[in-house]
């Protein structure tokens, strides 16, 4: 899988350990085509631990072209109760600017789609930012829908902390 005519090819294949700093790196890209730069506290530490630690609940697939990374795809598996199935939620789909239109990133998200095929679950499901009309435009032309009657939710620092607290009952849930 992976190649075009007069292109070269490219591979997919499982994240290894070795590839935490290249990953991170990636990362790193993706957060700055986002403006999101400011947003990444991950470390390739903190990357590895996720992805190869004990109990892993985050993956990673990466695309290679001469034993270079050239994007990658983090996923994980989520579940819905509606459908009574898992399904896989793609956190990052990311291909460097030099390697876009050769097929990588359609070949990423057709490997997560197979695994969905494969493992008989529910849907691939993913967001994308409203402004990224090219993103967009290459997800419609994949066959997805965009879902614009959901909005996503965010609970993170101190609003996290503060519902939180509500577990332990040392919050109001009025003021919060």
């Amino acid at each position: 899988m992976g190649h075009n005519e007069n292109r070269v090819p490219f591979h997919i294949r499982s994240a290894v350990p070795a590839d935490a700093a290249q990953i991170f790196a990636l990362v790193t890209e993706l957060a700055a085509y986002e403006k999101l730069s400011a947003a990444v506290d991950a470390t390739a530490e903190t990357l590895a631990q996720a992805l190869f630690g004990t109990a892993p609940r985050v993956f990673c697939d990466m695309a290679e072209q001469d034993g270079e990374p050239i994007g990658l795809a983090v996923w994980f598996y989520t579940f819905s109760t509606f459908r009574g199935r898992h399904g896989i939620w793609l956190e990052d789909l990311y291909v460097r600017p030099a390697f876009r239109g050769r097929g990588t990133g359609k070949a990423l998200l057709a490997g997560l789609a197979a695994r969905c095929v494969r493992e008989n679950l529910a849907r691939l499901e993913w967001s994308v930012l409203d402004w990224n009309t090219p993103s967009i435009a290459f997800y419609k032309a994949m066959g997805a829908v965009l879902m614009d009657e959901w909005t996503n939710c965010r609970c993170e620092g101190g609003a996290l902390s503060s519902l939180a607290a509500l577990a332990a009952g040392k919050a109001d849930p009025v003021r919060i």
